[in-house]
């Protein structure tokens, strides 16, 4: 336990793990103080539907997770061309290059299955 806490990552998430069990339930009891329709008009959040919205969440995190593979296929062309020759810098660029690779086909077929699972959702339930 002792060198779980001596991490930095672990604190941070044990502790926004607290915080959040802490505060949603008095965020939800607020909410329902106030009254949802009554929150919704104050914040202004508009009447779209939600398979849009989650579909607009989606095409984001599947863009912002091209741009990290992207980065990540760059950053391995940088270490290759300042490996100077040398056969293990070499091979540890090409390493990162093929998984920059197959993560950026992953994020690729995941946008493809979920844009068709929205898709299908969409037609099953319009009216």
């Amino acid at each position: 336990m002792n060198n779980l806490l001596k991490n930095k990552w672990a604190r941070n998430i044990i502790a926004l793990t607290l915080l959040s069990v802490l505060f949603v339930p008095l965020a939800g009891a607020m909410a329902l103080e106030v009254g949802i329709g009554e929150v919704g008009e104050t914040l202004e959040l508009g009447d779209r539907d939600i398979r849009a919205t989650i579909a607009s969440i989606i095409n984001v995190a599947m863009g912002l997770l091209g741009i990290v593979a992207v980065v990540i296929i760059l950053y391995g062309g940088f270490t290759w061309m300042t490996a100077g020759g040398n056969e293990e810098n070499v091979s540890k660029a090409q390493k990162i290059i093929v998984s920059g690779i197959i993560g950026l086909a992953l994020i690729l077929a995941s946008w493809a299955i979920a844009r068709f699972v929205l898709e299908s959702l969409v037609t099953a339930t319009a009216e």
